[in-house]
């Protein structure tokens, strides 16, 4: 959150920038690398009218850092030496998959097709698949982000994207890549649980910006509308 924060004023919030970039790389390494990607993505394709140099200067920054800390990222899954990243990727993505559904919360969800894995990833324990009294309480929580996301299944919600801010940009990317990147590593509804916790707010974050800005047009139109009326209204009378 300090991060996001920090981002959409870098020039003036620059250490604060900073500060959270080290908290998050230290706690999460591999979250920082989705974070720092999509603050990189986010900031260059917003509609703000922001200096070139800033975008770039951003970009650099952002994309140097994983670059320059990219080793320590992929220590996270052993492949800081990998002579074939995406093999030993998919290798250790299988055995960690593997080890996780073995236990008891554990989903085979290797053998999902995406969409499946994405669901299974943003949903679920979800009442019927609940694996105790605490995965009961988890699941009204995961019904409560069905209920958000289902708002966001309307044609207009791409458009809405293309159009959107570089904060609002940003998050979806954070939160698309995460969910995306996890779903090939976990098999387990514990982890998934506190893995997804650091990133299911970002896209609070988008719901809530598509619904305020949607309701805002219903309130100029409204205005509008009733401002023609009255225009109406008073032509007859004159």
């Amino acid at each position: 959150m300090m991060f996001t924060y920090a981002i959409i004023k870098p020039k003036s919030r620059l250490f604060l920038a900073i500060l959270s970039s080290i908290i998050i790389f230290q706690i999460r390494p591999h979250v920082f690398f989705f974070v720092a990607i999509g603050a990189a993505l986010g900031y260059m394709s917003g509609k703000e009218k922001i200096p070139l140099w800033q975008k770039i200067g951003v970009f650099c920054v952002m994309i140097g850092a994983v670059f320059i800390l990219k080793d320590t990222i992929l220590g996270v899954m052993g492949l800081q030496n990998s002579d074939n990243l995406i093999e030993d990727f998919q290798a250790a993505s299988e055995k960690n998959a593997k080890d996780l559904s073995t236990a008891g919360s554990g989903v085979d969800m290797a053998s999902y097709p995406l969409p499946l894995k994405l669901f299974t990833f943003w949903f679920r324990p979800l009442f019927v698949d609940a694996p105790s009294a605490l995965g009961l309480i988890i699941s009204v929580e995961n019904l409560i982000y069905l209920l958000l996301f289902i708002k966001i299944i309307k044609k207009d919600f791409i458009k809405f994207i293309r159009k959107s801010p570089s904060v609002v940009k940003m998050s979806f990317v954070i939160f698309f890549m995460t969910s995306f990147a996890m779903t090939f590593v976990m098999s387990n509804l514990g982890i998934i649980v506190r893995q997804k916790s650091m990133v299911m707010y970002y896209i609070f974050f988008v719901i809530y910006y598509y619904l305020a800005e949607k309701k805002y047009s219903e309130i100029i139109k409204y205005r509008k509308r009733k401002a023609g009326i009255k225009k109406e209204s008073l032509k007859i009378v004159s």
